[in-house]
């Protein structure tokens, strides 16, 4: 993997947290140029998000297998549309400690891991108005524990039992996604590999002057096979692309949204798709939400289903590994990874992939839980 630029390319005099205090107009870095995906719209139409009971595919559900079927059909078609399911789970959660306690888990320079903006990528990159805490929660022997924070106290047993929890519903969630396209249970989670890298990062995106010029997050897709994100309770943010216009997802209260990330796409040979989102800003309120990604063991080739490639769905993508590599080597190239790995006519496409400047991409969903425990990690104070 090619190497970071020195963090000396770039240094701010005033922190994102200072501006957002003092009202200041955003620097000229922040500034979102076009980049074919649109612009910051003040108020994109509300998307309507389908709601799933995940319950419906645990062993011990009570249902009907006919009414399981329905849910099963309709978990496919939210997928396969590009847009987001939600499925109801009681969770309110996240936490914030104040700027000098986050800054003591600060993230190494060419690191991702621990507190901190964007990570550098080039002089002319435009950078995101937040923050984040990004934490490596699985396998339990690669976690960097020296950039879990203490204060809170229980900060750590809180993360270890949300990311427990995530990774049990990603579990039935696999195993529900593989069932609605008629496949074996483990046709999706048996490319994960026996040790599947699982990251929380925590997102806090303070108030802008200027929401009209800047972004929380720029457009991208997500790399990981899946994503659950908490949102915030109160404030709206996330955008999604479907059909080339920006749409608002709506906060559904006590709700998980779970994005399907661009290695799902390839294991579904195309079947589920890996839709664009974004991330406003707000002038008056601060936004903050936690997520959970899952991806394969880098060393662990993953690849479509050989079910689902026939005469009439022929193979889309070549089998890979360290996809992760791949999408950041695209980005520093401004490729759109997906189209790096895609067969035309049985033969790889790589070498005519399209540009783009911003080469991310995404996709949504959401859960439902009764667990009072998660809102311990309410991350607002009392």
């Amino acid at each position: 993997m090619a190497q970071l630029p020195s963090a000396e390319l770039f240094k701010q005099s005033k922190t994102v947290q200072d501006m957002s205090v003092n009202g200041d107009q955003p620097p000229q870095e922040y500034i979102v140029r076009d980049c074919g995906f649109g612009s910051i719209e003040s108020s994109p139409a509300l998307g309507s998000i389908p709601v799933i009971d995940i319950s419906s595919f645990s062993p011990s559900s009570s249902l009907d297998p006919k009414e399981v079927e329905k849910e099963l059909a309709k978990l496919r078609s939210a997928l396969s549309s590009g847009g987001c399911f939600q499925v109801r789970e009681v969770a309110k959660q996240f936490f914030a400690l104040p700027v000098e306690e986050k800054q003591k888990y600060s993230r190494a320079a060419n690191e991702s891991e621990g507190y901190g903006n964007d990570v550098i990528v080039s002089e002319k990159q435009v950078l995101d108005w937040s923050y984040r805490l990004t934490l490596r929660v699985f396998p339990e022997e690669r976690r960097r524990l020296h950039l879990w924070p203490e204060n809170p106290s229980d900060f750590g047993e809180i993360l270890h039992e949300y990311a427990v929890r995530m990774k049990a519903m990603m579990d039935v969630l696999f195993k529900a996604m593989a069932r609605s396209l008629n496949l074996e249970e483990g046709s999706f989670s048996n490319q994960f590999g026996d040790h599947p890298l699982m990251q929380t990062r925590f997102n806090f995106y303070p108030p802008c002057s200027r929401p009209d010029l800047v972004l929380g997050v720029k457009p991208h897709t997500d790399r990981s096979g899946i994503t659950v994100l908490l949102q915030d309770g109160e404030v709206e943010g996330l955008q999604i692309l479907i059909d080339d216009r920006w749409v608002r997802v709506p906060v559904i209260p006590h709700a998980f949204l779970v994005n399907l990330g661009d290695q799902m796409q390839i294991m579904s040979n195309g079947i589920f798709k890996s839709p664009m989102h974004r991330v406003v800003t707000n002038t008056e309120k601060m936004r903050i939400s936690v997520a959970a990604f899952s991806e394969p063991q880098p060393e662990k080739e993953i690849g479509p289903v050989e079910s689902l490639i026939d005469e009439k769905r022929p193979r889309l993508y070549r089998n890979v590994n360290n996809y992760g590599a791949i999408n950041y080597e695209c980005f520093q190239k401004g490729k759109i990874a997906l189209e790096t790995i895609m067969w035309i006519n049985g033969y790889m496409q790589e070498s005519h992939a399209h540009t783009n400047p911003h080469s991310l991409r995404i996709s949504v969903a959401v859960f439902y839980q009764t667990d009072k425990e998660i809102a311990r990690l309410d991350p607002r104070p009392d």
